[in-house]
């Protein structure tokens, strides 16, 4: 099955239509919102990735445009400061040909005490049909879906989850590993595990895709996940995870080194002597580097504290996919506005 979706252009300039490809054996998306990956299935999120090549190559045309979600609402309610997911999901809304409103809390009737319920009723009441929603509270997205008559998706909350990061470093992992597999692969997630939202969805991500996956840092920054590696089952095709504050261990042989943000704004007293202390025993330079495979693909979700969790020269080695990761973050959402649209399949 091709689904027809025009691209745009302008009356000087039109381009002639293209379609998006969909395959006729792809499941129909089943999901109304998405609020952390472990509501998907393996298929699913096999959708998601292909959906995402589609959208790659909307981007690749002379203008990234299609009319996919002409005439909906897109409103991006963030409660805390971003840069790179904010403005990713307002060009994706965007290239999809969604009106798009953005709200950010410092500057809405938060501040003078409005409440998440009434806020989410009224950006409902003006209009918004899908919400993208970003909150410092674990939780707050399924709150806002039990008052929403549209779809919310998660663009992060407190230290639970981070959905689209996770998608968009599979795929991004996908893309740059041989064979364009993760299954069987070393996978080091290095940093600040504890606070990390982005290391929780993705242990859900890539379990799911059969990876080797290893969690490194602090021992203080490791608490509670040794007891859920210890209890994730041994499925045929789905990877466990491992917890370890040896450095060297888990870098041996990697295939991907993801380094983490150190979280000053979370931390909580005691838990790390310094920034100086962890740089010096945890920062990913490059002879430690060395101990991964030659090839090994270097990420980080940002924003980087270069010098800390990450050296500049790391940052920036040929081996490094940071900047791709923020690329393909658009090209993910586009695939994710796309889905819980319904415009593939009857979402619900």
């Amino acid at each position: 099955m091709t689904l027809e979706i025009g691209a745009s252009g302008s009356p000087a300039s039109p381009v002639p239509e293209a379609a998006i490809p969909v395959s006729a054996q792809a499941p129909a998306w089943r999901h109304r919102h998405l609020l952390d990956v472990d509501v998907l299935d393996w298929s699913e999120i096999e959708l998601v990735m292909t959906t995402t090549d589609a959208m790659r190559e909307v981007l690749a045309r002379p203008i990234a445009k299609v009319p996919a979600l002409r005439g909906r609402n897109v409103t991006i309610l963030f409660y805390e400061a971003s840069t790179r997911t904010r403005v990713s999901f307002e060009v994706a809304a965007k290239n999809l040909s969604a009106d798009v409103v953005n709200i950010a809390a410092a500057t809405s009737s938060v501040t003078k005490g409005e409440s998440l319920v009434d806020t989410i009723r009224t950006v409902e009441a003006l209009g918004a049909q899908m919400l993208v929603m970003r909150h410092a509270v674990s939780g707050a997205p399924y709150l806002a879906a039990a008052h929403f008559g549209g779809s919310v998706l998660n663009g992060g909350d407190g230290w639970h989850a981070h959905p689209t990061q996770a998608l968009l470093d599979l795929y991004t992992m996908r893309e740059h590993l041989p064979g364009g597999s993760v299954a069987g692969r070393k996978v080091v997630i290095l940093g600040d595990i504890l606070h990390s939202r982005v290391a929780r969805s993705n242990i859900w991500s890539l379990t799911a895709a059969g990876a080797d996956l290893w969690l490194c840092g602090p021992s203080t920054l490791l608490r509670g996940f040794d007891r859920w590696a210890a209890a994730s089952p041994r499925i045929p095709g789905h990877g466990r995870f491992q917890v370890t504050s040896d450095l060297g261990a888990a870098l041996a042989g990697a295939d991907v080194v993801m380094a983490l943000r150190i979280q000053r704004e979370r931390m909580a007293g005691g838990l790390l002597p310094s920034l100086r202390e962890y740089a010096a025993r945890f920062g990913l330079t490059r002879e430690r580097l060395a101990a991964a495979r030659p090839d090994v693909v270097v990420m980080h979700p940002g924003p980087m504290n270069e010098g800390v969790e990450i050296a500049p020269d790391v940052a920036t080695d040929p081996r490094s996919v940071i900047t791709n990761q923020v690329t393909n973050g658009v090209a993910v959402r586009m695939a994710l506005l796309y889905l819980l649209a319904g415009v593939h399949g009857e979402g619900r």
